[in-house]
């Protein structure tokens, strides 16, 4: 990298592009878990559907826990640390179960 392209880059844009993704992440979340009470309730609930969505409700919550804590680290300093492996994981997992769960609602 050239010493003209360093001395032009913003060290602020990446953190506010990350903190952006994770809006967008937490705004597809909670159309997911929206759309699941609405197939839950569908036709009258049942057991096994309010199970589901009760799931995908708490895994929402969880991811948005997550997001809201990285948000949090990305807006506290000047250079945010690294999302660590465990926060990652945890955010994958969530996604990937909400969709598993939203699937079963749908089937």
């Amino acid at each position: 990298m050239s010493e003209a392209a360093a001395a032009g880059r913003d060290p602020g844009l990446q953190p506010e592009r990350t903190r952006l993704a994770w809006r967008r992440t937490t705004l597809s979340g909670t159309v997911c878990a929206v759309l699941a009470v609405k197939t839950a309730l569908h036709g009258g609930p049942s057991p096994a559907a309010l199970v589901g969505c009760a799931l995908c409700c708490a895994l929402w919550l969880g991811l948005l826990s997550l997001a809201h804590h990285r948000i949090r680290t990305l807006t506290s300093s000047d250079t945010p640390g690294a999302l660590t492996s465990r926060h990652a994981t945890a955010a994958v997992l969530c996604t990937v179960a909400t969709a598993v769960c939203g699937a079963a609602l749908v089937f």
